[in-house]
């Protein structure tokens, strides 16, 4: 925890601008000991699980999450391993009213607790290191999400991992839908990767995937919106199984904005 703390107080001291989503930038550093909060700084995060009433899933507020004995569960958990973050949403779960699919995903938050809501000008910025450990079909890893500015619920991208190793990011085509793929990377499950979806100018989303990256103009339609960003396990299937789904492991996660 020397080291996390370290690499804090010089991030703090260099005047980084946003705000870190993982302590320390070492993933070997990572205690398998101790609850996700005590390895990732989970203070800008609000954490939905596949579990409550129908159409009203269970969140665990930020401030429940934080700390090596913060929270943690079946759906979201330390890997004892490796002390990965891990998110665990089966195909049979509870569902928002506005999808068929069960999550284990965290919402972004701001540091006051009120939730993020950002506008498209500036930049923004969500990095994260992780690997599917399993899924049925597919599953999406991290988005940003439709907030404030107009009636669509919708999101402005998601990036998806299939069982056959295809990521794909899906860019809507207006906030009333319409969501077009497109492949940009293949890694065998289980395998580690990395992505980075950012926002510059405005005008643009620039996804980078293990290295590569690729440039996607945002229709002028999502301009009244404000954003956040989304990242975990959203499965993209559905059953009576609650023992088929997709499981996510995170080594690193990082949100900015400047």
């Amino acid at each position: 925890m020397k080291l996390r703390s370290k690499v804090l107080a010089l991030a703090t001291a260099a005047g980084i601008a946003g705000t870190l989503g993982l302590l320390g930038a070492n993933a070997d550093a990572a205690s398998p000991s101790v609850a996700p909060g005590g390895n990732f700084n989970l203070s800008v995060w609000q954490l939905q699980e596949p579990v409550g009433s129908p159409g009203s899933p269970t969140t665990i507020s930020s401030s429940r999450l934080q700390g090596p004995s913060g929270f943690q569960d079946s759906y979201f958990y330390t890997d004892s391993r490796d002390g990965a973050m891990t998110f665990w949403a089966p195909e049979k779960g509870v569902t928002t009213p506005n999808s068929n699919y069960a999550r284990s995903e965290l919402r972004e938050m701001n540091a006051n607790g009120s939730s993020a809501n950002w506008s498209l000008s500036g930049a923004h910025k969500l990095n994260a290191t992780l690997r599917v450990v399993s899924v049925t079909s597919n599953v999406c890893v991290g988005q940003i999400h439709l907030g404030t500015g107009g009636s669509s619920t919708k999101p402005l991208i998601e990036l998806y991992y299939h069982s056959n190793g295809d990521i794909v990011a899906g860019l809507e085509n207006s906030p009333s839908g319409g969501q077009t793929p497109h492949t940009v990377g293949h890694v065998a499950v289980g395998k580690t990767w990395s992505y980075t979806i950012a926002v510059s100018g405005g005008h643009t989303i620039d996804l980078t995937v293990n290295g590569s990256t690729t440039h996607y103009a945002i229709p002028s339609s999502f301009n009244p919106y404000k954003q956040y960003f989304k990242a975990g396990s959203y499965n993209q299937s559905s059953s009576d199984s609650t023992t088929k789904g997709a499981r996510v492991a995170f080594y690193g996660l990082t949100v900015s904005h400047s």
